[in-house]
């Protein structure tokens, strides 16, 4: 499928336009990055693992009905999308705490909540994607309401149904994030968009706690290309990718869980 012009380019994919009005062709980069773009290397062939999970992902939900902006992959490092315009917040549900949480609240690293938290961070890597409360989303006219209690509850049946599909892997859901957009066609929709992949989720071996996701990168654990392909294995979509010249690499092919 032939690209257009440019639209977006992001820390990890570039939008382009698509033949189809209304469509695009989201591009899967290699680039890896963390703490707002501070950190960042390229590492070869994580745009193609990304992709495929996230196609997996992203069609396992539309399956329970949750309406996603994904079209069909096109090739292993993009898939047609539905042109959205994203609203300015990052959602995140966490299931157990790690990351920024257990600083900010001094709460012990992987203690198991009681119940899914969600928080919301205004999207602006400028800024630092700083964590705002439900009225500055409405004062600023980011969402209604309506459109706010709607998102939210999407958000936790996506978290119930990706709990259990990860569970049956074997690996823990630990937080992660979601964006949201408005078609620009037709009737103005909102759906999920962006990706769904270790790059924007914390997942953990459930019986080891060994990071599967890009924490990898961010804490300095080692090659995480073998942990992206560990979850890919697990989700039985890994032989897809297999003698694929673009997945070359030095390391194994596969992560060695520690045991406790």
């Amino acid at each position: 499928m032939k690209k257009g012009k440019k639209l977006y380019e992001g820390k990890a994919k570039i939008v382009y336009a698509a033949p189809d009005s209304g469509l695009a062709i989201q591009h899967f980069k290699d680039h890896a990055t963390a703490f707002n773009n501070l950190k960042k290397s390229t590492i070869e062939g994580k745009g193609v693992l990304n992709n495929r999970i996230s196609e997996h992902i992203l069609t396992s939900l539309e399956g329970i009905g949750i309406k996603t902006h994904l079209v069909k992959r096109i090739n292993m490092r993009e898939q047609l999308i539905k042109l959205v315009d994203i609203i300015p917040i990052e959602f995140i549900i966490r299931n157990i705490a790690t990351g920024s949480i257990t600083k900010r609240l001094g709460i012990k690293d992987g203690t198991i909540l009681d119940r899914p938290l969600i928080e919301f961070c205004y999207k602006d890597d400028d800024l630092g994607d700083p964590l705002i409360a439900k009225e500055h989303i409405l004062a600023f006219n980011w969402a209604t309401a309506t459109e706010l209690d709607w998102i939210t509850e999407q958000c936790f049946r996506i978290n119930d149904f990706m709990q259990g599909m990860f569970r049956g892997v074997g690996i823990k859901l630990v937080d992660f994030k979601l964006e949201f957009g408005k078609t620009r066609t037709g009737k103005k929709q909102i759906i999920l968009a962006d990706e769904i992949s270790p790059d924007t989720c914390r997942l953990w071996d459930i019986d080891s706690d060994e990071k599967l996701d890009k924490d990898r990168f961010r804490k300095d654990l080692g090659n995480l290309i073998p942990a992206y392909k560990e979850v890919a294995k697990r989700l039985n979509i890994l032989h897809e990718l297999t003698n694929i010249s673009e997945l070359k690499f030095n390391k194994p092919t596969s992560i060695k869980l520690k045991k406790k």
